[in-house]
């Protein structure tokens, strides 16, 4: 089936925080939730659930922890993946926040790869810890990790936890296996626990390959959890549903118990059908189309720009569907330039203050071509002011 992503479907007025949080006539290239309506399949899991009638609490089954299962599977080759491992929970920073609680006291110190999602900045602090940062390196376009710094972090008997990013927001690299291994090694030296996000798996781009970190050797499986959800890749995140996965008996005790000190442990039943839903045969083909037409919309955002405005690169997009804008040709700050295009140009962006990089912006771009390439008609035309 040929599913149809140039479709405009108009979101204001539908309690969209995308949409309706931002002044009439502004293009939101901002917030990472997608412009496309979620799989069609999807969509009528949801309807036949509506047709019961009746909401009540829910109680996740079996079928929903083998959809879950048998997706990482077959999927990402996670191949010895069992359902045990699985807790549910309402998303996935909620899920970060819980595993922070359940394995470090205020004033321990939680290591992340800046710039990163703002969320992690956030999680840290609400359970009284104190961010490391281990910044990436930014070379032509590109950014790698920092073994040597990292290792001098992890050395720290305070450091208890390092978030990972995997792929990774916003810097847009989807981690080798090589970097991976490098990475758990350092951490597992100094006794320090990988919890990866991996929320945006789905989405990888040509020559690339997502690698759930705890596939990759029972070791680096033992030394860590991960947090996933369907949420990114079929447009459900207001659905809220999300999951840890452990294979430690004891790991998932104490998370459980998070879960519940935090009262995260109740899920609505769309999220439950939604993932089942999505986690088919049909949503391979789903998002094998839909990778290929953000891949399209990365090509096009890039090519506008080096046409347009060479002094502002993309950052090479290896996954995710956010473009990575280096503004440092501009002697302003990020948050500036993110209020002169929403205030002047009416299309908003994200600073990159937010994930720990005040030369850069953030560009969402999956939504429909047509509104795509009006977004960066502004943003160009706003941007060329500038300079």
């Amino acid at each position: 089936m040929k599913y149809d992503f140039d479709q405009i479907v108009e979101r204001r007025g539908s309690g969209c925080y995308k949409w309706d949080d931002v002044a009439t006539g502004v293009i939101p290239m901002w917030i990472a939730d997608m412009d496309f309506q979620t799989a069609p399949f999807v969509i009528e899991a949801l309807r036949k659930r509506v047709e019961h009638g009746i909401f009540g609490y829910t109680r996740v089954p079996d079928s929903y922890y083998d959809a879950v299962v048998n997706w990482f599977q077959k999927r990402h080759r996670w191949s010895n993946l069992q359902k045990e491992w699985i807790l549910y929970t309402s998303g996935v920073v909620p899920a970060l926040s819980v595993v922070i609680k359940a394995f470090t006291q205020p004033g321990d110190q939680v290591i992340v790869q800046t710039p990163v999602y703002n969320c992690f900045f956030s999680s840290i602090r609400n359970n009284g810890c104190e961010i490391v940062e281990n910044k990436l390196v930014y070379n032509n376009h590109t950014y790698q990790m920092d073994f040597e710094d990292l290792e001098c972090k992890a050395a720290d008997p305070k450091a208890k936890l390092l978030l990972l990013c995997n792929p990774h927001n916003p810097a847009g690299r989807v981690w080798t296996i090589e970097e991976l291994k490098q990475l758990g090694d350092i951490c597992i030296r100094h006794n320090v626990l990988v919890v990866s996000d991996e929320i945006h798996c789905e989405f990888v781009y040509p020559g690339h390959r997502f690698i759930p970190f705890a596939s990759i050797s029972e070791t680096l499986q033992h030394h860590s959890i991960t947090c996933n959800a369907p949420s990114k890749a079929f447009n459900i995140a207001g659905l809220q549903i999300a999951n840890i996965i452990s294979d430690n008996a004891d790991y998932r005790q104490k998370i459980d118990r998070a879960i519940n000190i935090n009262e995260v442990c109740d899920v609505n039943p769309f999220g439950v059908v939604a993932l089942q839903a999505a986690y088919t045969n049909e949503g391979k083909e789903w998002l094998c189309q839909l990778n290929e037409y953000l891949y399209a919309n990365y090509t096009y955002l890039k090519e506008c720009f080096e046409l347009e405005i060479p002094q502002f690169p993309i950052t090479k997009l290896e996954g995710t569907y956010l473009a990575w804008v280096d503004c440092s040709a501009l002697p302003h700050s990020s948050e500036q330039i993110a209020e002169h295009l929403k205030t002047h140009f009416q299309v908003q962006v994200n600073e990159g203050r937010m994930y720990g990089d005040d030369r850069f912006i953030r560009i969402n771009l999956a939504c429909p071509r047509q509104r795509l390439e009006e977004g960066l008609k502004r943003i160009v035309k706003g941007l060329q002011v500038l300079l």
